[in-house]
C-alpha cells in the first residue's frame, strides 16, 4: 500500500499537492481538515485552510502536516462558515520555507473575496509574470499560482465568472483548482484533465477533492469526476458547469495510477489498487523471474508485488520491513551514517530471504539511490540472487505539470542501457514494465500513438502541452519566515 503519507520518499517523484473543498456544511473547516489528512500523501511539507461566513474570510496556514497543525480546537473555532477549501502542499515552485508560498491564497478583489488552492503548474508563468509585473501588478509570492489571482484582478470582464474564464483562457499547464468566493466555490480542471479533481455530496453539501478517498473519510458520496476542461460552480442554488475551452484530447497523469493517488481511490472509475495489481500481473508475464520469493519495496510496491505473486505462482513474502515512525534525525550525517540512513526506513527480514533467491518489486525507479541500497541490503542479509522488477516503464524525462522531478541528467534512465542499469544496482537482472502493458493495467489496448490517451511524459518525453523556456525563472524574492508556528 502507497504509504507516502507517512514520510514522503525522496527517491520517489514527489506531487505537488492536494485540494479539497466543502460548500455548505455544519463545521465545514473540521471537514476540511479531515479531507486534507485523507490526502496527505500528495504534500507534506504545509498544509492550510480558509473558510467564509458569508462575509468575512477566516484563514490559517503553516507548516507541517496536517495533524500536527490542525488539532487544536480553538484554530477550527477561528476558521467559522459552512464553507470552506484546503491546500497540502508539496512545492514545485515558490521558496518551501516562505509562509506567503503556502496556500490557500486569497486577495480581496474588485467583485470580492476569492482564496484560490491549486494542485499542478504552470508552464508559461514566467512569462505571465514578466507581463504583469510590467503593468503594474504586485507579486508577494514566489508561487506559480499566483499568476492566476492577479489574472482575474486585471480582466476587463465584469463579472467574477467572465474574469475568470479570462484568467484561465491565458494560462498553459496543468491545474486542478479549488476557489471560495462568499457565496460559492468554484473547481476547475485544466482542457488536458493532467491532475485529478473529484466531486461528492454530503446530505446538503458539495464536496470537491483531488481523490474519491478524501470523500471516504467524511462519509460522503462520489456523483463524478470533474470532467477535463469543466469549470463547476457551487452555490446555495445547486452546480453550474461551464465549459469555456476548446476541446482537447483528456491526457490524465498515468503515474496517478502508479504511484501518487493513495490505492483505496477511484480514478476515472478505476481503483488505483487493482490497477496496480494489474500492473504487477502484467510484468510478471512480460519479464518472468526463477526465484524462490516475491518482495515488495514497501510501501508502494506491495500491491504490483501482489500481482507479479499471484501471476507467476512466486511466495509472497514482507522480506523488507519497514519503520513508519521515522522522523527527523539530529545525527551528525557522516559518509558512515549516510551510508546506514536506509536502514532508518526499511530492514531486511533475513528469516524469509536468507538463502532464497529474491525478486525485488517496486513502482518505480527515477533515480536509483534508494533501490540500490535497498538491493545491497538483500544481499547483505544472505539472499543467493537479487533481480529487480519494476512495475512501470523507464523513467527519461522530467515532469512539468505540478511534479517533483529530477532533470533528465539525474534521472538513472536517460542515457543508461537496461544493463548499464542493472550493473549500477548490482542486481542479477532489471526489467521494467512495458507502456503497451502499462496501458492495458489501465484498461486501455494499447497506446495510441499519434493521440495518446494519457499523458505519459514521464516515459517517452510527449509533452501535452510544451514547457517553455522560461518555466521556472522567478524574480527576486523576499524569503517571509513567521516566527508563529
Amino acid at each position: 500500500m502507497s504509504d507516502h503519507a507517512a514520510l514522503a520518499d525522496p527517491s520517489k517523484p514527489q506531487d505537488k499537492c492536494a485540494v479539497f473543498g466543502v460548500f455548505n456544511a455544519t463545521d465545514a473547516a473540521a471537514h476540511c481538515v479531515l479531507g486534507l489528512h485523507a490526502l496527505q500523501h500528495r504534500g507534506v511539507e504545509a498544509s492550510g485552510i480558509a473558510s467564509t461566513d458569508g462575509a468575512d474570510f477566516y484563514q490559517r496556514v503553516a507548516f507541517g502536516r496536517v495533524g500536527d497543525q490542525f488539532n487544536n480546537p480553538e484554530v477550527l473555532e477561528h476558521l467559522q462558515g459552512r464553507c470552506a477549501i484546503g491546500h497540502n502542499r508539496y512545492s514545485t515552485s515558490g521558496n518551501k520555507q516562505d509562509y506567503s508560498n503556502i496556500q490557500p491564497i486569497f486577495a480581496e478583489l474588485a467583485n470580492g473575496g476569492l482564496a484560490l488552492a491549486h494542485n499542478g503548474n504552470l508552464t508559461n508563468y514566467g512569462g505571465l509574470q514578466k507581463k504583469l509585473v510590467k503593468h503594474g501588478s504586485i507579486f508577494r509570492t514566489s508561487m506559480d499560482t499566483e499568476v492566476i489571482i492577479h489574472l482575474v484582478a486585471v480582466s476587463e470582464k465584469e463579472t467574477l465568472e467572465d474574469k475568470l474564464i479570462d484568467a484561465l483562457q491565458q494560462i498553459r499547464g496543468a491545474w486542478s483548482m479549488v476557489m471560495l468566493t462568499q457565496d460559492a466555490m468554484i473547481g476547475v480542471r485544466d482542457p488536458h484533465g493532467v491532475r485529478p479533481l473529484v466531486l461528492g455530496r454530503l446530505d446538503d453539501a458539495w464536496i470537491l477533492a483531488s481523490e474519491t478517498c478524501a470523500l471516504d473519510i467524511i462519509g460522503a458520496d462520489f456523483v463524478r469526476d470533474v470532467e477535463p476542461g469543466e469549470i463547476v460552480i457551487i452555490t446555495t442554488d445547486g452546480l453550474k458547469s461551464l465549459k469555456p475551452f476548446a476541446e482537447v484530447s483528456p491526457r490524465f497523469c498515468i503515474f496517478e495510477y502508479v504511484y501518487f493517488s493513495r490505492p483505496d481511490s477511484f480514478i476515472n472509475g478505476i481503483h488505483v489498487y487493482e490497477a496496480r495489481k494489474r500492473m504487477g500481473r502484467n510484468l510478471a508475464q512480460a519479464a518472468p523471474c526463477d526465484v524462490d520469493v516475491v518482495v515488495p519495496v514497501p510501501d508502494s510496491g506491495v500491491p504490483a508485488a501482489l500481482g507479479f505473486s499471484e501471476q507467476s505462482g512466486i511466495p509472497f513474502e514482507l522480506g523488507i520491513i519497514r519503520n513508519h515512525y521515522v522522523g527527523r534525525t539530529f545525527i551528525e550525517p557522516t559518509d558512515e551514517i549516510r551510508h546506514l540512513g536506509v536502514r532508518l526506513k526499511h530492514n531486511a527480514n533475513r528469516a524469509v530471504i536468507q538463502g532464497k533467491r529474491v525478486v525485488l518489486v517496486d513502482d518505480s525507479l527515477v533515480r536509483g539511490t534508494t533501490l540500490k541500497k535497498v538491493a545491497q541490503m538483500i544481499r547483505d542479509a544472505g539472499a543467493a540472487e537479487v533481480h529487480v522488477r519494476i512495475s512501470c516503464p523507464e523513467w527519461i524525462a522530467s515532469c512539468h505539470y505540478g511534479v517533483d522531478t529530477p532533470t533528465p541528467s539525474e534521472l538513472l534512465a536517460t542515457d543508461r542501457s537496461l544493463e548499464s542499469m542493472r550493473l549500477h544496482l548490482n542486481v542479477d537482472s532489471l526489467a521494467f514494465l512495458d507502456i503497451t502493458e502499462l496501458y492495458a493495467a489501465v484498461g486501455e489496448t494499447g497506446r495510441n500513438a499519434t493521440t495518446p490517451q494519457y499523458c505519459d511524459a514521464c516515459f517517452t518525453g510527449d509533452y501535452p502541452v510544451a514547457p517553455e523556456s522560461d518555466d521556472h525563472k522567478h524574480l527576486n524574492r523576499l524569503h517571509l519566515v513567521s516566527g508563529k508556528n
